[in-house]
């Protein structure tokens, strides 16, 4: 079986996910891409591209590609690539992005995505707010058009539908945590090793998605071709369990950042971390909060750092470590707000190896998130896997994803609930996390992929 995966935009969980495919296919894959830079203009031209870069095969027998590619002009431009089962996997959605000013121009992107669901056999969701937030918005988005509107385009699009949470190979962090996560980690683990029963677990929002995953049904050929080349193999080895034995990751791993003070950010990271890691009990220390997004005005930044600024004010002790990846125009705030942190900042700026994000992870405390738009969110879930505490807007993707208790309604709840944990750092340091982070693993989802890239009968998953 030859599946062509195809990303536009190759980085962040893009990446990630093409990446973990790559490994789980291993011969029986072509991986084609763009570095990820200048959004949208890979959005606007990428399917040029892949018509003349994408080698011809007769053995090719799907399609996977992320939604940032319009599918409609590829399969146009390459009518041998139509006849493929095509698989259109959204990370977001273009139809409910908060732009910051609106233009003509901007309704192409949901355009874009919309004619590739209908060229799409199946189109797949990473959670259910994605799905139903893109295809309720079908219809006021196309009324944007001045006349002759199209009609019933998400009847359309909806049967073809399915949500597949993303998934995550965690690593073994447990060589990174203080000890009193440790302890948390290890009652874990002894609570998960009955075999695969952690694939049962239903998270906070999965049982609507379980309803509507249910009534989907996918289209594909049957069919068998020769082994193809691997393209980037890049992706580090991990366990079937993210709780019992994964292995390590590469230490030697890393991708080239974004960022143009990386350098001196790693200096910073390194000595910050290993002052932490000595000196005065851990459980005396100032509360540790990371904030691991994207430098675009998407994720809230502005809100974020107002909130700590507050705390700054009110001479309340905590550290703050900024991860993500920052983009060409990185948003004012962020020079301003390291500034007026001052001392408080411990790590500023993005981690290419992933052993130094995930020990930062493993030696925070509390993890924010004050975004505008998520439709998962990766790195959130990747921190509660670390021990972290979250806190997440109660919007978006975050109730389907957590439990209500780590939901803040407005940036002042969030404020008293972080004024809270600076006064009192035991109380998140003591706390174990009530929801669930294994029923969004590869070992959980990992079947559900390999259904997904066969060639067999439609099949729901």
């Amino acid at each position: 079986m030859c599946v062509l995966l195809i990303e536009a935009f190759y980085g962040g969980s893009h990446k990630q996910l093409m990446d973990l495919l790559q490994e789980e296919l291993q011969e029986d894959c072509v991986l084609c891409t763009l570095p990820a830079k200048k959004w949208h203009w890979r959005a606007r031209t990428a399917a040029l591209y892949f018509m003349q870069t994408v080698p011809i095969s007769p053995n090719y027998r799907i399609l996977f590609a992320s939604s940032v590619l319009n599918l409609a002009e590829l399969t146009a431009l390459r009518p041998d690539l139509g006849k493929l089962k095509k698989v259109l996997y959204f990370h977001e959605n273009q139809l409910v992005y908060p732009v910051q000013k609106c233009q003509e121009r901007d309704f192409q992107y949901g355009y874009n995505q919309i004619l590739s669901c209908l060229v799409a056999d199946v189109v797949v969701f990473n959670s259910a707010f994605n799905m139903e937030s893109f295809l309720t918005s079908i219809g006021k988005f196309m009324k944007l058009i001045p006349d002759h509107r199209p009609k019933d385009l998400e009847e359309i699009i909806r049967p073809k539908c399915q949500v597949l949470y993303f998934p995550v190979r965690f690593p073994d962090v447990s060589r990174f945590m203080p000890e009193h996560k440790l302890a948390h980690f290890k009652k874990v683990i002894g609570a998960k090793r009955s075999g695969d029963a952690y694939q049962t677990v239903v998270l906070p929002g999965q049982q609507k998605c379980r309803a509507l995953m249910k009534t989907s049904n996918a289209a594909s050929k049957s069919g068998l071709c020769e082994a193809q080349p691997r393209l980037h193999t890049t992706q580090h080895e991990g366990l079937p369990s993210p709780l019992i034995a994964v292995a390590r990751l590469n230490e030697s791993e890393a991708s080239e950042s974004t960022n143009p003070c990386q350098e001196e950010d790693k200096q910073h990271l390194t000595f910050n971390l290993s002052n932490i890691l000595s000196g005065q009990d851990y459980q005396q220390r100032p509360l540790h909060i990371v904030w691991p997004h994207r430098w675009e005005h998407d994720k809230g930044p502005e809100t974020f750092f107002e909130v700590l600024l507050k705390l700054k004010e009110k001479d309340l002790p905590f550290h703050v470590s900024v991860l993500g990846e920052a983009f060409s125009e990185i948003p004012d705030i962020f020079s301003e707000a390291k500034k007026a942190l001052g001392s408080s900042v411990l790590h500023w700026g993005f981690l290419p190896r992933k052993d130094d994000y995930f020990q930062a992870l493993c030696m925070a405390d509390v993890v924010i998130s004050t975004a505008k738009h998520e439709f998962f969110g990766v790195a959130m879930v990747e921190a509660v896997y670390c021990g972290c505490y979250p806190l997440c807007p109660k919007a978006l993707v975050y109730p389907e994803i957590f439990p209500a208790e780590y939901l803040y309604s407005t940036p002042e709840q969030l404020f008293k609930r972080l004024q809270n944990f600076c006064k009192r750092p035991d109380i998140v340091r003591k706390h174990l996390y009530k929801g669930e982070t294994a029923g969004f693993s590869w070992a959980a989802l990992g079947s559900k992929f390999r259904s997904l890239l066969t060639a067999e009968p439609r099949e729901d998953l």
